[in-house]
């Protein structure tokens, strides 16, 4: 009878130890499949979610610098606001970009992309290399230009307005002049 007592109770045990390690195996799969589904956020993503804000309107730490910018072939940048203090310090952040790049359709302003812009003789003031931002590299504009800055990295990124060149191309081809300028 002691015997049948201990099997018994033995068996009792295993079974609860097999239910507790399929539960936690189980539990592990779920986590696993749910970050695998979840998928970290993307550098647009990212750029979505910290310029959502300004998707009517730039806000006063942006000015309108030039007028809408096209290119003959490629398509537009469209209509640039830049917060100069940003463009200078140095510094690069994919929450606070330094210039907001807008469309006119039909009388109304939209965001379209955001454009990262550091000075040369900034950025290089504490990084010898070139700068990256999540993994994107940025170009490098020489002066003289058609801005009539002084050398700058810049990167566009179409956050938007899908860009069918890629989401960090200069140049999108979805984009146009056409609706003029929000101070027009």
């Amino acid at each position: 009878m002691r015997l049948m007592r201990f099997v018994l109770l033995l068996a009792v045990t295993l079974t609860a130890s097999l239910f507790a390690s399929s539960a936690r195996a189980q539990q592990v799969d779920l986590l696993q499949h749910a970050s695998h589904n979840n998928p970290p956020q993307s550098f647009v993503d990212k750029v979505r979610t910290a310029t959502e804000r300004f998707f009517f309107h730039p806000g006063k730490d942006y000015v309108q610098f030039l007028g809408c910018v096209s290119g003959p072939q490629e398509g537009a940048m469209g209509i640039h606001f830049v917060n100069s203090s940003l463009v200078g310090d140095g510094k690069l952040d994919v929450n606070t970009p330094e210039a907001l790049i807008y469309e006119v359709r039909n009388g109304f302003a939209r965001l379209v992309g955001v454009e990262y812009i550091v000075t040369s003789a900034a950025w290089h003031a504490h990084d010898a290399n070139p700068p990256v931002l999540e993994g994107q590299s940025f170009q490098f504009v020489a002066s003289p230009n058609r801005f009539a800055l002084e050398d700058f990295y810049e990167l566009h990124v179409w956050a938007w307005r899908d860009n069918p060149n890629g989401a960090f191309v200069d140049w999108n081809p979805r984009v146009s002049c056409e609706g003029g300028s929000p101070n027009e």
